[in-house]
């Protein structure tokens, strides 16, 4: 996911885009506990869109 992307989105969809990726972190750290995840890579990749999207919710004045 690509910050441009993420700018022309409206401040709703982009506390939708956090929640999803904020459950899909969750998962991902379940995964990481019981030993289940393969790719690691993807854990760092959620955590840095979670950023992204934060960021430009800040941008944009919308932070909850």
């Amino acid at each position: 996911m690509k910050a441009g992307e993420l700018k022309t989105k409206s401040a709703e969809d982009l506390h939708k885009e956090l929640m999803s990726l904020t459950k899909a972190q969750f998962g991902l750290r379940m995964q990481v506990a019981t030993q289940q995840m393969t790719n690691t890579s993807e854990l760092r990749k959620v955590r840095r869109d979670i950023a992204r999207v934060k960021t430009v919710l800040t941008e944009k004045g919308a932070q909850k």
